[in-house]
């Protein structure tokens, strides 16, 4: 069974159903499209109670791994979803809203007022997210990645078994595609997945220009600065999930000085048939070869 997830809006005047709620379903479809299923959604007012009552029927009732939610994180004297979710977790995990705020002052210096939390309670992990679309998607993210390995130590109790993901994915740290392969199967789409391909991408010692256009030149490539748009990759990542077939998106990108020999890029695409899947792949490594990231070879 895959991951699964709940997520709260918590606004008064949404409650009313005086303001159209964009924050939850652009959260839920971020979910969906990262291969969570999402079981439970609902609106509710800037209530300390409340917001107590909903984050405890979802851990303890519904038994959900991941309740995330939005709004309720700011200054106003209704601005009480932080304090709902201290009263209900058991331990604080202060790394995840640390990591959304640095990703919030990156684009606005008012990321520093977001009072969100996050924490485990039993075997729930809850996150608050910025009650704004844009700042619901980019806090969820910056964290999304992380949230899901968080997710699985706590299902696992912290075992042997949950870390043998032995390095985690990072800059000069490419994933374990085997890994890869292991959530991919996990996930609530794997049922309809018939096929997986999987792109490894790596610096090599010929020139581009001698490859691709035949050009004739003595320089030996020694390695690649390699940088990448984090949002762009994102972007691409949802179209890809749009195209027909496809239900499972995995795309890794290194970044720094590369040598020859290390990986620049990893991908893979689940899909029903093979066509849709080999289209699909061919789409977006060229899409990110073209329009996300930037090689700079490096000679000796």
């Amino acid at each position: 069974m895959g991951n699964t997830a709940a997520v709260i809006t918590v606004s008064d005047t949404g409650a009313r159903g005086e303001r159209i709620d964009t924050s939850g379903p652009a959260v839920c479809d971020m979910l969906e499209h990262r291969g969570w299923k999402v079981e439970y959604t609902k609106i509710i007012p800037d209530d300390l109670e409340t917001i107590k009552k909903e984050l405890i029927f979802c851990a303890d009732e519904k038994k959900i791994q991941l309740v995330l939610t939005t709004g309720g994180t700011g200054f106003s004297p209704r601005d009480v979803t932080p304090e709902a979710t201290l009263a209900v977790i058991d331990r604080r995990t202060p790394g995840i809203p640390e990591l959304m705020r640095g990703e919030s002052v990156k684009r606005t210096d008012r990321g520093c007022l977001s009072r969100a939390e996050a924490g485990i309670r039993g075997s729930t992990l809850i996150v608050n997210l910025p009650g704004s679309e844009t700042g619901a998607r980019e806090n969820l993210q910056a964290v999304l990645e992380p949230i899901r390995h968080g997710v699985e130590m706590i299902l696992s109790n912290g075992s042997a078994e949950c870390a043998s993901n032995p390095v985690a994915e990072s800059a000069q740290n490419p994933p374990s595609m085997d890994w890869w392969l292991r959530e991919a199967k996990t996930a609530p789409s794997a049922p309809k997945v018939g096929m997986y391909l999987i792109h490894s991408g790596t610096v090599r010692e010929t020139a581009k220009a001698s490859v691709r256009q035949g050009v004739e030149s003595s320089a030996r490539v020694v390695g690649m600065a390699v940088s990448y748009d984090k949002n762009v990759l994102d972007a691409l990542i949802t179209q890809v999930y749009q195209m027909p077939g496809i239900y499972y998106v995995r795309a890794w990108i290194n970044e720094g000085k590369l040598q020859v020999g290390e990986d620049i890029m990893r991908v893979l695409i689940g899909g029903d048939i093979r066509p849709h899947v080999v289209e699909a792949l061919n789409y977006l490594v060229s899409s990110i070869k073209n329009d996300c990231i930037l090689e700079r070879e490096l000679y000796s």
